[in-house]
């Protein structure tokens, strides 16, 4: 019986385990040989390339089919009004957790960077950022994971002009589910090669970066690295218990780890979409509703990037000598959060847009950029992981809004096919 019991166990968290050893065995790689180590990045690449050559595609395809084959027109407006509800009451409370925090640990306190003008930085119009952030000049740029709120944009609306001419256009739709499932064949023969990318990947990172990490900056990583732990086990522990009581809780920690650790080392919330996909679905998240809160909230949907977007804010006004305090800055902060967030596009180190909009918006001098974009870089790892394991916990919970509190017991997965 018991070794019944610990063949379940290592059956459900083998493939964590694995990709963990193998991150393990690449850090301690790139600790002992240092930049050496970098000559194992092409592997690594192999890995984050075949993922970000499927996630277009993927994207695509999920989403138009999602909404595609949705009857009820109603159910798609209900997914995503809840679904934005929930990432705007997500968001707002990670930045007000950061905020108490760097009032009770000032990140920057003691910390002495000698400032180097980064040169000429042409100054950011948010107007501007907004109309580049939802939409592009010519259809081969939609093609692009640069592209990728406009592409989601592209692919509701795709698949609702299927939905709107029904009948006639059901061999689109059926094409469309078909194309859905061999995407998602592709992406679990790829994450065989996992192991591989990911350990070559980290030893590579580790080997290069790794003494930066003992920086002037260590004060503001000590401070936090343990938020988004704790933000990760006890912020999500809630939010699934929201969504289904401790049955929930346990099917998300079950579930979440290998998305966790795929994130932490690819550093792209993009990237690990269709590992999100597979996993939310082992959750119990129906399809319509994992195709579209997933890979739109690998874009607009970044409780860890709204965590390290007020980590800096702080940072740059401890730097500064300026107090921050008073509501007014706060809420400043809270909206900068979540726009900076919003322009990080889940591309690995895509945070200097975010970084500029904080500098410009501030009205932070120039020489200010260079000192948040190291930060960001040393916080991206963690911020990323926050963000794509906060995509998981964010279906369960608009599911539960959408389908009820007994939404687990209905097994709503049951029926899909593999």
């Amino acid at each position: 019986m018991a070794s019944r019991s610990k063949g379940k166990v290592w059956e459900s968290y083998k493939f964590p385990i694995i990709l963990l050893s193998s991150i393990i065995i690449g850090s301690i790689i790139g600790l002992v040989f240092g930049e050496k180590a970098t000559v194992l990045k092409p592997f690594g690449d192999i890995f984050l390339n075949l993922m970000f050559t499927l996630v277009v595609p993927l994207v695509f395809v999920t989403i138009s089919s999602a909404v595609s084959s949705m009857v009820d027109l109603r159910r798609l407006g209900k997914i995503i009004g809840y679904m934005l509800i929930v990432f705007v009451i997500t968001g707002f409370i990670a930045a007000v957790i950061m905020i108490v925090a760097v009032k009770i640990f000032p990140p920057a306190e003691g910390v002495h960077i000698v400032m180097e003008s980064p040169g000429e930085i042409e100054a950011l119009k948010t107007s501007e950022q907004i109309v580049k952030a939802i939409t592009v000049g010519d259809f081969p740029e939609l093609i692009s994971r640069r592209n990728m709120l406009p592409l989601i944009i592209f692919s509701v609306f795709f698949g609702l002009c299927v939905s709107l001419l029904g009948e006639k256009a059901k061999i689109v739709s059926d094409l469309l589910n078909v194309l859905s499932e061999v995407f998602t064949k592709m992406v679990s023969l790829v994450m065989y090669y996992a192991p591989i990318g990911l350990g070559a990947y980290f030893a590579a990172l580790i080997g290069e970066y790794g003494p930066e990490l003992l920086g002037s900056y260590a004060r503001a990583m000590a401070f936090y690295y343990p938020i988004c732990i704790l933000y990760f086990f006890i912020a999500f522990f809630f939010y699934a218990y929201y969504a289904g009581k401790m049955e929930a809780v346990k099917i998300y920690f079950k579930n979440i780890f290998p998305v966790a650790i795929t994130s932490l080392a690819t550093q792209s919330s993009i990237a690990t979409i269709p590992v999100t996909l597979e996993h939310t679905k082992r959750m119990g998240v129906p399809k319509d509703i994992r195709d579209i809160v997933v890979p739109i909230g690998a874009t607009a949907h970044m409780d860890g990037s709204c965590l390290s977007a007020i980590l800096k804010i702080s940072f740059l006004f401890g730097i500064f000598d300026l107090p921050f305090e008073g509501i007014g800055t706060y809420l400043t902060a809270i909206v900068i959060s979540v726009l900076s967030g919003v322009a990080m596009s889940g591309v690995p180190g895509g945070g200097l847009i975010g970084e500029m909009l904080i500098v410009n918006l501030y009205g932070f001098p120039m020489e200010a950029f260079p000192i948040i974009a190291t930060i960001g870089y040393l916080v991206d790892p963690p911020a990323t992981m926050i963000n794509v394991t906060g995509d998981s916990v964010a279906a369960m919970m608009v599911t539960k809004l959408v389908e009820g509190k007994d939404w687990i017991a209905k097994k709503l997965t049951a029926n899909e096919v593999d």
